[in-house]
């Protein structure tokens, strides 16, 4: 056995229980114990804190250590960890999405075929019960594995893609990064037949493949920023612009990047461009802003303002007539019998 075979064998033996003597781990390696001690050393030149310590046998440990150095796993361990990754990159850890998908684009990538295939089938066969919002989209996590590695290469990938009319194209793209939002996951690429940056929703991604076509990538844009502008205004087939009587700060602390876009307007105001398919939801929504707004475009959306605020004077004037509010006039009544 060679000085690095055997210097990976240590490092397993070390991380597969606590102690070891020396005796025992000699033996096992079928060295002298003065190798031994060299190789010990090697480890910890590479950054494996391997403590000695003292008594009758004497022996060594791995200790923990002030970075995380390279892992070896036997082969179901590294099943198991893949299989882990890919529930939490899904959303059964959340929170740790990004860092899930991120660590298995790399164990994927140096996983051996075998095992690769052993993680696929299991993954296939197991279905899980747990709640999603009606609003979630589930995401394959091989197609998240695969845009990350190919996101970090960089590599060209090939996929179908199917919009939100339902239709179906095949795309070829230069991709560039992956963004999450509190629902779903995107890609941003350089769409390579349309010249132009994208965003694609990954759930609607289908058998994302990695062509071995490397690349460099030229000027790229805020990937954050171009996913925000998509989900939150040009998606929508009504797009409006709203005068906010409220500083850029505050507008940011009420307004979450995925539901209206943001900007410093003259005065001190804001401007905040959103988008909808209904102008009755935007009427709504600027509704329960803590701000005075003016809405500068377009009318719809205008007149649905003024139509809902007819509507809540109406009730409130009618509340009135009737003497208030119901349960209080309960609560007036209730207070009368008991005296």
């Amino acid at each position: 056995m060679d000085s690095s075979a055997r210097m990976l064998r240590l490092l397993s033996l070390l991380q597969a229980r606590p102690n070891w003597t020396g005796t025992e781990l000699a033996e096992r390696l079928e060295v002298t114990d003065r190798t031994l001690r060299r190789d010990v050393n090697r480890l910890r030149e590479l950054g494996y804190p391997v403590e000695a310590f003292s008594g009758p046998a004497g022996g060594y440990h791995l200790a923990p250590g002030g970075s995380l150095p390279p892992l070896l796993f036997e082969n179901d361990e590294a099943v198991a960890v893949a299989l882990g990754l890919r529930s939490a990159a899904s959303g059964a850890l959340p929170g740790f999405e990004d860092a899930a998908v991120s660590a298995l684009s790399k164990i994927t990538q140096v996983l051996p075929l075998k095992l690769a295939s052993q993680v696929d089938n299991l993954d296939r066969a197991t279905v899980g019960l747990a709640w999603r919002s009606e609003t979630g989209a589930a995401v394959d996590p091989s197609a998240l594995t695969v845009l990350a590695q190919a996101c970090r290469i960089p590599e060209r990938v090939r996929f179908r893609y199917t919009d939100s009319e339902g239709r179906a194209s095949e795309r070829h793209v230069e991709p560039f990064q992956l963004v999450r939002t509190s629902r779903r996951w995107y890609l941003v690429a350089l769409d390579r037949d349309r010249e132009a940056w994208r965003t694609f929703r990954v759930d609607r991604i289908q058998k994302p493949v990695r062509t071995g076509m490397r690349f460099v990538h030229g000027e790229t844009p805020d990937a954050a920023a171009l996913v925000a502008e998509g989900v939150a205004v040009s998606a929508h087939t009504l797009q409006a612009r709203v005068l906010l009587r409220i500083s850029l700060t505050k507008a940011k602390d009420l307004i979450h990047p995925t539901i209206g876009i943001v900007s410093r307007a003259e005065g001190g105001d804001t401007l905040l461009r959103i988008g909808a398919d209904d102008a009755n939801w935007v009427a709504r929504y600027l509704a329960n802003l803590p701000c005075d707004f003016e809405v500068l475009e377009p009318d719809e959306v205008a007149t649905a303002v003024r139509e809902l605020g007819r509507k809540l004077l109406d009730h409130s004037t009618l509340l009135g007539r009737s003497g208030g509010n119901p349960a209080e006039k309960n609560r007036r009544n209730d207070g009368d019998a008991k005296g």
